[in-house]
């Protein structure tokens, strides 16, 4: 299913960009390996704050059972199925028609009920659609219009929901380790991946939500070792970082 909306903050360049490795979504050493190698923080985090948020017992094999979650810029599904397993009803949509028709292919072989759409955030809120909880993880530093697109994302939080998102920090040390260290020297992603003037601040990201109304309840960040090739959550929000964010 394909929604269009006349006002997007799709980034095309940016689409196309990701479209020439769409078919390597589930390879865990192909383009995706350092998302596949994020991933278990990222799903402890969402799942950790979501259960506080709702007040649900974490300890469980499906905290998020019945919540209904919105993962924007879901690519071939990596957050998507593991939230669907800890019992979210998931919707993943994403610009990319081929990530989208990767992620239906693995979620069926997986036998997994997500409801995949290669649509904007922007039509879905257009629809009138609201959720549990919204997901825009590694995405902000990729859209065209940033205060759009937290402004459609906080539009899609339903009442007393939550908002997680996770970006990168416009840092030098960022430049030296996202950019120089991960794209040219490490080869972890294609170069070009990113661009250092789109990341963005924690404080221009509160900025941003406080006049939508919206503040962050948490904020961690994401920390690598090369040498245990793992992430870990820290206090350290010098490159990646992650937040949970909730109506004022």
């Amino acid at each position: 299913m394909t929604l269009t909306s006349p006002h997007s903050s799709i980034d095309d360049k940016e689409v196309q960009r990701f479209q020439k490795i769409s078919a390597q979504w589930w390879d865990e050493e192909g383009a995706f390996k350092p998302l596949h190698r994020l991933n278990p923080i990222r799903i402890q985090y969402i799942r950790d704050c979501l259960a506080a948020h709702f007040q649900r017992d974490k300890a469980t094999s499906r905290p998020l059972e019945g919540l209904s979650i919105l993962d924007i810029g879901c690519g071939g599904g990596l957050v998507a199925e593991p939230l669907t397993r800890l019992g979210a009803s998931v919707t993943g949509i994403d610009a990319d028609p081929q990530a989208i028709e990767v992620a239906i292919n693995h979620a069926a072989l997986m036998e997994l009920p997500i409801s995949y759409q290669c649509a904007s955030a922007e039509s879905l809120a257009a629809a009138g659609q609201r959720f549990d909880a919204v997901l825009a993880l590694e995405i902000v530093e990729h859209v065209a219009d940033v205060a759009e697109f937290l402004s459609t994302c906080t539009q899609l939080v339903a009442p007393q929901g939550a908002f997680i998102l996770s970006t990168l920090n416009r840092t030098w040390k960022a430049y030296a380790l996202a950019i120089v260290g991960a794209e040219y020297v490490l080869n972890m992603v294609p170069k070009g991946t990113h661009d250092w003037h789109k990341f963005l601040t924690p404080a221009e990201l509160a900025n941003h939500l406080r006049s939508l109304g919206f503040s962050f309840a948490d904020l961690r960040g994401m920390s690598y070792s090369p040498l245990k090739g793992e992430w870990s959550l820290s206090s350290d929000l010098d490159v990646n970082y992650l937040g949970y964010v909730r109506g004022d």
